[in-house]
This record gives C-alpha cells, sequence and structure tokens, in this order.
C-alpha cells in the first residue's frame, strides 16, 4: 500500500476530531427523518466509559507491539448500519463481535494498513509505512484476534457501569458490504478512535447495536435506590410539611358581589349618599383567598364583633 494512505487518514482522524470539538453556537445539521434518540446524558456516559477504555486500548497496542502507541476517542455518533458500511474502506479488518447481553453483533473495525502493522510488530518486524494489503494467513489471523480478544476484555472492564459487557470474537470480515451484522436501516452507535502506531495516525471504529444498548443506559442512568434509612426521613418530612401547611395564616375576605357603577356616578358621590347594590338580600356573601371564592356565607353577630357563619361551598365545574 502506498504511505499516502497514513495522511488520509490521519486527515479524517482530524476532522472528526474537529467535529467533536464544535465550537459552542455553531450549527448543527438535523435530520427530522430520523430524529436522534442518544440523549445528551447518555452520551456523556459513553464518553466517560469509552475514554477509559481508549486509554487501557494504548496499553495493549503499546505492550503487544513493543512500540509507541497512543488511542484516544474522537466522536460518538448515531448512525444507520448503512452509513457505517459505507464510511469503511474496502479491503479492512472487521471482527464481529457477539454478547449475550446485547442479544445483536457488534463490529470492532481496524483497517487493513494498521492491520498489517500490527501483524509486522508482533511478528518480529520494524512495521514500516508500505505493508502488503491481502488477507491475513491463519497464523497472522491468530495474532490478530489475540490482540482483538484483550481490545475486548479491555471495553467489558471499561463498560462495567453501564453493562456487563462480555463479548467474544465471532468472526472476520474483508469486504464491509459482505458482513450481515444488521439490516441497512437499523440504529447503531459508532464510537471513532484514533490509533497512532509510531508516528502513523489510523482510524479505529467501535460499532454497537443502539437498541439493545439503550435499555442499558437507562437503567445506568436512573436514580440510585432509596435505603430504608433516607425513605424515613423523607417520610417525616413530608409528614412535617403535611402538619405546618394547616399551621399557615392565610388572608380571608368576606365580600359582597361586586357592584359595577359609572366614572360619573363614582365621581358625584358625597357624603350621604346611598348606592344601589347588586349583591341580592337573600344572597350569601363569598368568602375569597386571593380573588378566589372557596364559600359561602350569611352575615350575623358573635358579641360586639362582626361574623359570618359558612353556609356551603362552591360546586366544582365538571
Amino acid at each position: 500500500m502506498p504511505s499516502s494512505t497514513a495522511p488520509a487518514t490521519s486527515s479524517r482522524s482530524s476532522a472528526s476530531g474537529r467535529a467533536r470539538r464544535r465550537p459552542r453556537g455553531e450549527i448543527a445539521a438535523y435530520d427530522f427523518r430520523r430524529p436522534i434518540q442518544l440523549s445528551r446524558e447518555h452520551s456523556r456516559m459513553l464518553q466517560l466509559a469509552l475514554d477509559g477504555f481508549a486509554k487501557q486500548a494504548t496499553t495493549a497496542f503499546t505492550s503487544s507491539l513493543r512500540s509507541v502507541c497512543s488511542v484516544s476517542l474522537l466522536t460518538i455518533d448515531q448512525q444507520t448500519y448503512a452509513e457505517y458500511v459505507d464510511s469503511l474502506d474496502a479491503p479492512t479488518y472487521m471482527t464481529i463481535v457477539t454478547s449475550e447481553e446485547l442479544h445483536a453483533p457488534g463490529i470492532v473495525n481496524l483497517p487493513m494498513q494498521a492491520t498489517m502493522t500490527v501483524v509486522d510488530h508482533m511478528l518480529g518486524g520494524h512495521g514500516g509505512p508500505v505493508q502488503p494489503i491481502r488477507s491475513l494467513t491463519e497464523i497472522e489471523s491468530s495474532v490478530v484476534t489475540g490482540l482483538i480478544e484483550r481490545l475486548l476484555a479491555d471495553l467489558g472492564y471499561s463498560m462495567g457501569g453501564i453493562l456487563r459487557l462480555d463479548a467474544k470474537v465471532r468472526g472476520v470480515e474483508y469486504s464491509p458490504q459482505f458482513a450481515q451484522v444488521a439490516a441497512a436501516s437499523d440504529v447503531m452507535v459508532v464510537a471513532t478512535f484514533d490509533l497512532k502506531i509510531g508516528a502513523t495516525a489510523h482510524r479505529m471504529t467501535l460499532c454497537l447495536p443502539f437498541p439493545s444498548l439503550l435499555p442499558h443506559l437507562v437503567k445506568a442512568a436512573a436514580p440510585a435506590p432509596v435505603s430504608d434509612h433516607e425513605r424515613l426521613q423523607r417520610e417525616r418530612a413530608a409528614d412535617e410539611l403535611h402538619r405546618q401547611f394547616h399551621a399557615v395564616p392565610v388572608d380571608v375576605a368576606v365580600r359582597l358581589r361586586p357592584t359595577k357603577v359609572s366614572p360619573a356616578t363614582l365621581a358625584g358621590l358625597r357624603t350621604g349618599d346611598v348606592l344601589r347594590l347588586e349583591h341580592p338580600s337573600a344572597a350569601p356573601l363569598e368568602v375569597a383567598v386571593d380573588d378566589t371564592t372557596f364559600a359561602h356565607a350569611t352575615p350575623g353577630a358573635r358579641g360586639p364583633r362582626l361574623a359570618a357563619l359558612i353556609v356551603g361551598t362552591p360546586k366544582e365545574k365538571a
């Protein structure tokens, strides 16, 4: 493979990195035909888990290849399976993995140049920039599978806060179009990593089925169960609030029905004038709080003070 492949891969990784660090306020495209289902909280949980996986993967590559390597998380996207397959180069080294917890296959993908560089290093070579692009032999495939299995173990450890992911290698496919992992329209969570082996950058991706991953994300984001002591404290607080609520004083008004007069009549009132009210003599008074009538009463007296006797409350409207 010509050495120009590495810079092209590096440019795609750099573009993905810029997309992840999009400046605040920049407008992003939204497809109304496919609403985004991966919430910000779930994305944050996955980012924390996969950042930890990237650190462990750095150790795995460095110790296995005996060369300076680094792995860093670039993006976490939601794509259809068809979109993900179209983004991969052909040929590629696509490892299909399965897990009982996800009930659907996932994918760990390495570009062929990165895969052949790994094989070269692990078999005693120097991992030069020019590598043959071909299918792996049985021995080479066994070497790479051992590294992938170590990465899957690190992934399971990093994802422990979300689900118990015990992923196993099911098979390898070199042509993305021939990998029957999911339907073209199935939604997948795709994590893109920047894999650097020496000075050469490659793009490594992890693809997991979103419908199988979502229940675990929802469960992991749910509040922690309340202890018996905390539940008892909440019950006591609720009882105290209920008891104190009934002791809070409020201003209550007992009033007649309102009477409307013209501005001229109001301006012409003098001492001794009599104003005819619109409140019938047989109608009860209104008992109100903050202009809300909640009862009716008849006027009366208790000793030297005026009083009101509650005679009924307004019926609620259906």
